[in-house]
């Protein structure tokens, strides 16, 4: 290796030498050691004991090295210095190696290009020596031949002239001849080239014959093209021909632009007919009694209407502006005003004509009154808007694009009031089939159908079809269609249009409707099956905890809203949601109360209470109103959760509650009383009844089945303590209603959230006919217990 001299020679050279190498090699193949510069601060730079450093001085490192540095540090400093003098040599040897290749193709390449050019300078040499010869034999031509160059020049000028009046002479037997071929355009272009000369030379006699006959023949011309714009016939581009050869004729262009569009507009009309004999109704008013199925569809209906009418529109549109608006506006200053005038005639006629379109076009949208896949409108719809561009494209001062884009503006919000009674309508239907699975097993003599399955039915239906209906309204706001990206669909669609015209009606259009069977007791009211009331809230309460929510959500993820205008919080609907829940739920306790109450209210006032005989059993009404009462416990229990109940006591079936109060027991021992002592009695009932808890028979209805069954036995129970009141009774008839009041005591306290209060109100009842008893003698409580056990 090359580091031997390192330690016998000055340490210091033969390393920098290394380092110097080596950075030339670094620097020729582009390694750069900036970064690891840039990691070092400006002191350590200048420091000379730095061996990386541009100042590094060996004396005053070694200096600093003996003087800081043990032997052993020395000879370890030593030896790694070595390594890396070895390790910087080896890594130049491999640099050049490795490039040595590519040094000696570099020098091949050379040394060929030198050769290369050496051809080259030959070949250009013999190229220089050609073109000087080529260049002094041109010169020669050209000065032989001058002379009779110029005498060349001199007849061509004569044969071109020559020809001129050739052509001038057998202008009028070209004229005659085109006309004849009916050539029109050549014949213009004829006249069009000779029309100067001959103004400018009509002062010579032979110049004007020619230009008299031109004249005339011309006018010939201009008559019959002037027949054949008049009287029609022609195709769109042969009409076009005529207007553009009378006005190089210069024919007057106001008269061109009425006859122009008269004949356009009876070709129009023609379209708009077709679509009028389309759409069967021959310009009457649109009725539920004149409409009837269209024989195409809507867009087939659009699809005439563009390829016939708008595209004659726009061709007529475009021919009409070449003729009259764009030549004429590029002409002299006195012309622009003739342009002026064509446009401003165009405009007014193409908006008649495209109002008369548009009239057709809304007329056939009213007679789409499907409600299921849309999909046809919408692209019919967006069929129609596309082909309008076109037209305001070619006509930009019309207002054509932005009256179509309130067509489809208005033909979705009518979609969506159109998909909101579709909701409604199916919701009515929904009830109806309820109605009919409920009254169903009464019918046939079986038991109720299962309330939870018909709530799930009606349920998931209501939300199928709420999907459905977004699905299809969403079709507005896909990305392929051309209208969606206008404002109103990015914005007022989706809010005021979809969340709140749709769906939030729809969710109030609910609650509405539940709201109404509870307002009515008559008609409405009393024919809805108290079960319907129940399903119902049910319904209304879903809503109010979860589906709001969803439907919400679902309407916003599906269309981005992008307009800030006030919509209705989700709050504010399950607030309402949840109102009509508790005033159906309501409305059901007290319907069914209604009904137990009737049946007691019957049995109290249809019976003969004084001569009555000795109870030996519990009244059928009794049974009947436990019945009913059971009945309607597993009915609500399938819709809504137990509920809480206070704590019972263990013989609350067994309970012995008093027949008489404080004051009827007085009564009892003391049968001969003054005057005044019923007096006294009725004061001690009174006093026993302040301190006694107030009983709200008509509080609102918990979500929970005890809650209900509570206030249908209030109702109930209090209906038959007011028909007591109202009753005289005999000794056995007091007993017999002892008799029911136990049984009812038996059966009741089971359905109600606390059981105290049934015992009161049976209390108040059998007190209250002790009361009006004539004979108060109860029947002994072991009597009581046979009779409603053998019952």
């Amino acid at each position: 290796m090359m580091a031997s001299p390192v330690t016998d020679e000055d340490p210091g050279q033969v390393p920098a030498a290394a380092r110097r190498a080596h950075g030339m090699l670094k620097l020729y193949y582009g390694i750069s050691e900036q970064g690891k510069n840039e990691e070092k601060n400006g002191k350590d730079s200048v420091d000379p004991t730095d061996i990386d450093g541009a100042r590094f001085n060996p004396e005053i490192y070694l200096s600093k090295m003996r003087q800081e540095c043990t032997l052993n540090q020395l000879m370890d400093c030593e030896t790694e210095m070595v390594k890396q003098i070895r390790a910087l040599d080896s890594d130049m040897q491999t640099l050049v190696y490795e490039n040595y290749n590519k040094f000696i193709s570099a020098t091949d390449t050379i040394r060929k290009m030198k050769n290369d050019f050496k051809k080259m300078e030959d070949e250009m040499d013999r190229l220089a020596a050609n073109m000087a010869v080529i260049t002094e034999f041109s010169a020669r031509i050209s000065s032989t031949l001058q002379d009779q160059h110029q005498q060349i020049t001199k007849l061509s000028g004569v044969h071109t002239l020559l020809r001129k009046l050739q052509f001038l002479f057998e202008l009028p037997a070209r004229l005659n001849k085109c006309i004849e071929l009916e050539a029109y355009a050549q014949a213009v272009r004829y006249y069009g080239k000779a029309r100067c000369v001959l103004y400018q030379y009509q002062h010579m006699p032979s110049f004007q014959g020619i230009q008299n006959d031109c004249q005339k023949i011309m006018s010939e011309l201009a008559q019959k093209l002037r027949e054949k714009f008049r009287h029609g016939g022609s195709s769109a581009k042969e009409l076009a021909e005529c207007v553009e050869l009378l006005l190089q004729l210069d024919e007057p262009a106001e008269e061109l632009c009425d006859e122009f569009l008269a004949h356009a507009q009876s070709r129009l009309k023609d379209d708009l007919q077709l679509l009028e004999t389309e759409l069967g109704q021959q310009g009457s008013p649109v009725t539920s009694n004149t409409v009837s199925a269209p024989p195409t569809d809507i867009l087939e209906f659009i699809d005439k209407g563009c390829n016939g009418f708008v595209s004659n529109m726009c061709l007529v549109i475009a021919s009409y502006q070449d003729l009259f608006i764009n030549r004429l506006s590029k002409e002299a200053i006195g012309r622009k005003d003739i342009a002026e005038m064509a446009l401003v005639k165009v405009v007014s006629f193409v908006n008649q004509l495209m109002g008369e379109y548009f009239k057709l076009v809304e007329r056939r949208i009213q007679i789409e009154k499907g409600v299921g896949d849309n999909s046809l409108l919408v692209r019919a719809l967006d069929r129609f808007h596309r082909r309008l561009q076109a037209v305001s494209k070619l006509l930009p001062v019309t207002s054509i694009a932005a009256e179509g884009t309130e067509i489809v503006v208005r033909a979705a919000k009518e979609r969506i009031h159109q998909y909101l009674l579709a909701l409604q309508s199916f919701y009515m239907d929904c009830l109806t089939d309820v109605r009919q699975s409920l009254a169903a097993p009464r019918l046939m003599g079986k038991d109720n159908s299962n309330l939870a399955d018909l709530l799930g039915t009606i349920s998931s239906s209501i939300l199928n079809q709420i999907k459905s209906v977004l699905t299809y309204v969403h079709l507005f706001t896909a990305k392929d269609i051309t209208f969606s990206n206008k404002p109103y669909f990015k914005g007022e669609f989706c809010s005021q249009g979809v969340r709140e015209g749709l769906i939030v009606s729809f969710i109030k259009y609910i609650c509405q409707t539940a709201r109404q069977f509870c307002e009515t007791t008559g008609d409405k009211g009393g024919s809805t099956p108290p079960t319907l009331l129940l399903l119902l809230s049910r319904l209304c309460l879903d809503y109010e905890t979860s589906t709001i929510s969803y439907i919400l959500t679902l309407t916003d993820e599906q269309f981005l809203v992008q307009d800030h205008s006030p919509v209705t919080p989700v709050t504010a609907l399950c607030a309402d949601a949840r109102e009509a829940a508790q005033k159906l739920l309501n409305h059901y306790v007290k319907v069914q109360g209604l009904i137990i109450s009737q049946m007691l209210r019957k049995s109290v006032e249809t019976r003969d209470w004084i001569n009555t005989i000795e109870p030996r059993n519990v009244r059928a009404v009794m049974k009947r109103v436990v019945e009913d009462t059971t009945s309607i416990d597993v009915q609500v229990g399938l819709l809504y959760e137990e509920g809480v109940r206070k704590a019972q006591s263990s013989d609350s079936s067994k309970r012995t509650f008093s027949v008489y109060s404080t004051s009827r027991q007085l009564t009892r021992y003391a049968p001969s009383y003054t005057p005044s002592a019923p007096m006294d009695t009725n004061l001690l009932s009174n006093i026993q009844k302040l301190f006694s808890e107030r009983i709200d028979i008509f509080s609102p209805v918990e979500f929970n089945k005890v809650s209900v069954l509570t206030g249908i036995i209030k109702i109930s129970l209090k209906t038959f303590l007011e028909c007591v009141r109202l009753r005289t009774f005999g000794r056995y008839g007091l007993q017999q209603i002892q008799v029911d009041c136990y049984y009812l005591q038996l059966y009741l306290w089971r359905f109600v959230s606390d059981e105290n209060l049934v015992h009161f109100l049976l209390d108040e009842i059998v007190g209250s006919t002790a009361h009006r008893c004539l004979d108060p003698i109860p029947m002994e409580q072991s009597v009581i217990e046979v009779i409603c056990e053998r019952g």
